[in-house]
This record gives structure tokens, C-alpha cells and sequence, in this order.
């Protein structure tokens, strides 16, 4: 409700420039903003059962009755999971306006870095008080600290450009040191504390943020800088075709700890089809394949759940949107000049949510899904905007 009428708000007071630069920042492909809501949303519409989970279909032998009816195993899951896409895009189209400018911008930067370094710090404290991170989701504090290490390395360079360009190099300097610790704070719970798997995903997103930063400083040529590039994608392919192979089994599960579960997981997995069983309803599914009735089946990863619950179309839209995004980043932020660190956070961001929604379900949870979307939604906007020093 919050998003809904935070977008109509916008809608009403946005003038010109807002809409045209809207417009601009959305042109790489404003279909992808609703494609996973409609996703969710068709598994709402009555459709004949040979669309739908298989255990529909056995049930239909069994007990008869329509031969037809949504897809999903649970409507109210299924609509709590629409809701939460539609207010997650309704939250990336609020901010690529409210972030338009640079001072706001900046100020988006400095909470999301707070935010997400508070985070990682329950996960440090764990050492020292196990009773104090036992209280907060381990696997939200994970992608959160994932996500501040890339915020806090933009707020450092955030802080050495202000010093280049002759600004207060005192704030400068008190600026970077508060990114410096946040980003300390962070790299220690996402490489000490997390699994091996968490740790290389923000690996990833590091060595983005540094390529990026690479290419820019050394003004390379553009064969050079495609060179460069192309190198840093077969590392991450050898990488990832190393991690893949370390384990057997569906590749959803292969960076996944173990669980004790991976049959009945399996076997979930091998039942969805096209549409998958709803949105949201993973655990709802999962009882139906547990050997202990009172046992809850809980998703081990994010790209687990998203199968399960989206099937083929629905798990493709998402890496789709995933990867058309971070081309976008990542072009956007070699183009965008002293403030590419909006753009490079961005992109850092979501190439770690990527590798880490196969290796836990941290993101999952709303608070994850929607400081994404604020992130995504500044990197964007800034990947376009200028500098404006009036508004």
C-alpha cells in the first residue's frame, strides 16, 4: 500500500524533465519491469490442468471434479507474492525519480550503506554474543552484507572524488572512513562468517566494482577495455563451472549446504514443469513430499524457490531481468563519467544477488527484495542523470 501510494504521488507531481528522464532511464527495456508480476499474475488464471503441477493432475484421476483452475497450490501465497513484485516495482519507479538528482542520490547511498552495514554487524557480533545473531535471520544479515560491501566501496569512491573535485577534504575524509568501516564490517561477515559460496559471489561483485573502476582510470581504448572484459568473464565461468561441479545432483542444489532433504527436494524439482506450482507456495508444495507429515520443507536457495514456485518461464523471466540489468549497469557505468560508482554499485549488487540466490535464500525476504530494487533503481537513474545543482 506504501508503494502503491508513494508511485501515484509521483504520478501526480512529476513534471516534464521527470517523465522524459524516466523515459530515458527505462528505454534498455520497460517490458521487464512487469514481466515477473505478470508471471505471478497468470498463475492466478483458470487454466486447463495439463498447464499445471502434476500432482493437480493425479489429484483430478482420483477425486475428479474441474478440469480446470489456477495453477497455483495456494491463492492466498500466491497473491502475497504478487503483491510484493507489484510494490517492488512500484518502489525501482519511485526511486529512479526521487534519485534523479545527485544529492539525493548521494543521501540514498549513505542510508542503504548504514542499513545494509548494520546488517553485516550482527553477523560480526556473532562471535562475540551467539544469542544476539541467533535472534535476526542468518540468511537475511548474509545478502545484506553482501549487498553493503559493494554500497560502502562506492561510498569510498564516493568520498575520493568529492576530494578531486576540490570539495571539503575534511567531509571527504570523514565520508570515506565511515564507508571504510562499513565496508571492513561487511567484508568480515560475508568472508569470515558466511559459506564459501556467499564469499564468492561478493568476490564477484568486488572484482566488478574494480574492473569497472580499472577501465575508467585507465581511460582503455574500447578494443582494450572488451579485451579486459572478455578475460574477467572466462574467470568467472571457470569459477562458477568449478563451484558446479564440486557437488552432484539438480544444479539448483549444487551450491546449497546440505540439508538431509535432497530427495524430497529432488523430487520436487523433477515434478515442476512450465508454470511451476505459485508463487510463494514452496513450503505449501513441500509438505506434499516430505516422508515426516509434520516436517517443514523450507527453500535451501532463492533460485530454488523461484523454480518451484515460477517453473521454466517464470525462473528464465528473473535471469533474464537479472541479466539485461546488469548489461545495463555495467555499460551505464562506463559511459557515466565521475559518478560511475552509482551505476558500478549497482551492477556489484546484482551480479552478487545472482550467484548468491544459488547458495542461500536470503533473498527471499522483502527487506532484501526491495533494498534491490532501491539499489537497482539508483544505478539506473544515475547510469542516465546529470548533475543538476538546483533541484
Amino acid at each position: 500500500m506504501a508503494a502503491a501510494l508513494s508511485l501515484l504521488a509521483a504520478a501526480r507531481s512529476t513534471r516534464k524533465a521527470d517523465y522524459e528522464h524516466f523515459v530515458r532511464a527505462t528505454s534498455w527495456g520497460r517490458w521487464i519491469l512487469i514481466a515477473i508480476p505478470l508471471c505471478i499474475a497468470a498463475q492466478l488464471v483458470p487454466l486447463p490442468l495439463s498447464f499445471a503441477h502434476p500432482i493437480w493432475a493425479s489429484a483430478h484421476d482420483v477425486l475428479g471434479g474441474l478440469s480446470f483452475g489456477p495453477i497455483t497450490a495456494d491463492i492466498g501465497l500466491t497473491l502475497d507474492a504478487l503483491v510484493l513484485a507489484l510494490s517492488a516495482v512500484s518502489l525501482l519507479g519511485v526511486a529512479i525519480l526521487v534519485v534523479r538528482n545527485r544529492s539525493r542520490a548521494e543521501l540514498v547511498l549513505f542510508v542503504l550503506g548504514g542499513v545494509t552495514a548494520v546488517a553485516a554487524l550482527i553477523l560480526d557480533l556473532h562471535r562475540l554474543s551467539p544469542g544476539l545473531a541467533a535472534a535476526a535471520p542468518f540468511d537475511l544479515a548474509t545478502a545484506l552484507a553482501g549487498l553493503g560491501l559493494m554500497l560502502n566501496l562506492a561510498i569510498m569512491q564516493l568520498a575520493a572524488e568529492r576530494a578531486e573535485t576540490h570539495h571539503s577534504v575534511l567531509r571527504s575524509v570523514v565520508i570515506g572512513l565511515c564507508g571504510l568501516v562499513g565496508a571492513l564490517v561487511s567484508a568480515i561477515a560475508i568472508f569470515g562468517l558466511s559459506g564459501t559460496n556467499s564469499a564468492v559471489a561478493a568476490s564477484f561483485g568486488v572484482v566488478l566494482i574494480l574492473l569497472i573502476l580499472v577501465i575508467r582510470r585507465l581511460d582503455l581504448s574500447p578494443l582494450a577495455a572488451s579485451a579486459l572484459t572478455v578475460a574477467a568473464l572466462i574467470g568467472a565461468a571457470i569459477v562458477l563451472t568449478f563451484l558446479f561441479e564440486q557437488s552432484s545432483g539438480p544444479i539448483l542444489l549444487r551450491l546449497v549446504p546440505e540439508m538431509g532433504t535432497e530427495t524430497a527436494l529432488e523430487r520436487m524439482l523433477a515434478d515442476t514443469r512450465w508454470f511451476g506450482a505459485g508463487a510463494g507456495t514452496f513450503a505449501a508444495v513441500g509438505r506434499i513430499y516430505q516422508n515426516d507429515a509434520g516436517a517443514l520443507l523450507t527453500a535451501p536457495s532463492a533460485a530454488t524457490a523461484a523454480f518451484a514456485g515460477m517453473g521454466w518461464i517464470g525462473f528464465a523471466a528473473m535471469m533474464a531481468v537479472s541479466l539485461i540489468a546488469l548489461v545495463r549497469l555495467f555499460f551505464g557505468a562506463l559511459q557515466r563519467g565521475r559518478d560511475s560508482f552509482f551505476p558500478a554499485a549497482a551492477a556489484a549488487c546484482v551480479l552478487f544477488a545472482l550467484v548468491q540466490s544459488f547458495a542461500g535464500p536470503g533473498l527471499l525476504r522483502p527487506a532484501a527484495i526491495l533494498c534491490l530494487s532501491v539499489i537497482v533503481a539508483l544505478g539506473i537513474s544515475q547510469s542516465v542523470s546529470q548533475v543538476s545543482r538546483k533541484e
